[in-house]
């Protein structure tokens, strides 16, 4: 098969192309840094060819960051309902297991699009800032409800919280970002030949959110199982194929 100058399959769709090279540009040099003309070669296309695709860059990092999301929030739901079928992906610390290991192994695999995605959240103008945001608080509340549903079925499962002793929203909401905090700066930091597998990166923060730091993690067994059956499953693309899910 023949490739492009950056590698890529020579036959691989266009836009894509231009979305990932525009990703690793806006990466590397901010999105007021990226140049029309260096995305153009970048993506193995004439200039006026990418305009045909994208008629301005603003365009470009809108495409970046809804698709994004919408990849994030449509796959992260497949991958629950997907595993209700099964004790493990029904109770609330499988289900965080399964939102954390997804969100792993989506940075690991497109780092730069994470960047873009934490580094250039204001730099779109209000509307379209707007729609990003509504994907944003999706994917939220996917995380704050299961964090809720842990909270209300206490440590391990076996002891409930009293309804009169569980954490206000308020509450609810700085658990969930704080687990937010240990995800989204993966990017920055993460090497998979230094850190270990996306896998085992998935089972410290799952293990930190669940246990604080302690030596032995009680749900190493659950984890192990939610491996197996999320093996199966086929890597989050990059983006949706022309924004669809």
């Amino acid at each position: 098969m023949s490739t492009s100058g950056n590698g890529r399959p020579a036959g691989a769709d266009p836009r894509e192309r231009i979305l990932e090279a525009a990703a690793r540009s806006v990466a590397l040099h901010g999105y007021h840094g990226m140049s029309m003309r260096e995305l153009a070669r970048g993506a193995g296309m004439s200039l006026s060819n990418l305009y045909n695709y994208f008629p301005s860059k603003e365009e470009i990092l809108y495409a970046l960051q809804k698709e994004a999301f919408e990849v994030l929030v449509g796959s992260v739901e497949e991958a629950l309902a997907g595993l209700e079928g099964g004790a493990e992906g029904a109770s609330a610390d499988g289900r965080l297991y399964v939102f954390v290991s997804h969100h792993v192994r989506y940075v690991a695999e497109h780092p730069e699009v994470m960047r873009v995605l934490v580094h250039e959240a204001s730099s779109l103008p209000a509307a379209r800032r707007g729609e990003v945001r509504q994907l944003k608080e999706r994917y939220f509340r996917i995380a704050r409800d299961i964090v809720g549903r842990l909270v209300a079925d206490g440590c391990g499962g076996g002891a409930a919280c009293p309804a009169d002793d569980r954490p206000d929203d308020a509450e609810l909401d700085r658990v969930t970002y704080n687990l937010f905090g240990m995800l989204n700066w993966i990017y920055g930091w993460y090497d998979p030949g230094r850190h270990g597998e996306p896998q085992a990166l998935a089972h410290t923060i799952h293990r930190i959110a669940l246990c604080g730091m302690v030596a032995h993690c009680p749900y190493r067994e659950l984890q192990e199982s939610l491996d197996y059956r999320l093996s199966a499953r086929v890597a989050p693309p990059l983006l949706g194929a022309g924004g669809r899910i």
